[in-house]
């Protein structure tokens, strides 16, 4: 691969950046930000958010999300971690609550320092953490209002014994799967918990 092709490297952000065209200032990125991910609600950007949420609880939010990788999120302890959101409410005029179901389809892995694609289909977390958005009252919704969360979380080899080519599973049918229900701080832990003789 040439070097100039290389994957890009990616550093922090602050917001304040200049958007420029003619060497004259029409914006900042914090503008688009605010343009592009003030919706909280929906499906995409809260995905997103439960990954910020999951990996500042676990001490890995300190770098750049990873578009694309292969797990969700790499802690520094090395644990693999997979992250799936759910919601009741959504940005859109509903006629009743959404009925709430996680993803957990095994996946091609695609490496993003290489540009290649892994063709064995399979989970590459140790833990997935599923985050639910449990709150009810839509004219209270409040994604950064981390009490308005649930989080519940399952080592992956769970889900491979019980859910080998399983693509989604619904709340009811994880939770029959025992897993360790928590809020926001106790998040860390869980994972850990859920780690252990995973590695």
């Amino acid at each position: 691969m040439s070097a100039d092709l290389g994957p890009l490297v990616i550093t922090r952000r602050s917001g304040g950046e200049p958007i420029r065209a003619n060497g004259e200032t029409v914006g900042t990125l914090g503008n688009f930000w605010s343009w592009a991910c003030s919706d909280l609600a929906n499906n995409t950007m809260r995905g997103v958010l439960a990954e910020y949420l999951v990996a500042t609880a676990l001490g890995a939010a300190t770098g750049t999300r990873t578009e694309w990788d292969t797990v969700d999120i790499r802690t520094p302890e090395k644990w693999r971690v997979e992250v799936k959101s759910a919601a009741y409410l959504q940005s859109w005029a509903q006629s009743q609550p959404s009925e709430i179901s996680f993803s957990i389809a095994p996946a091609s892995g695609w490496d993003a320092q290489t540009g290649t694609t892994t063709a064995e289909v399979l989970r590459r977390s140790d833990v997935y953490v599923f985050c639910l958005l449990h709150h009810q009252d839509k004219q209270t919704l409040d994604a950064l209002n981390l009490d308005q969360w649930t989080f519940y979380v399952l080592p992956t080899v769970v889900l491979d014994d019980r859910c080998p080519s399983q693509k989604t599973i619904r709340l009811s049918s994880l939770k029959r799967l025992s897993p360790l229900k928590t809020n926001f701080t106790g998040l860390r832990d869980a994972v850990a918990t859920c780690t252990e003789g995973t590695r």
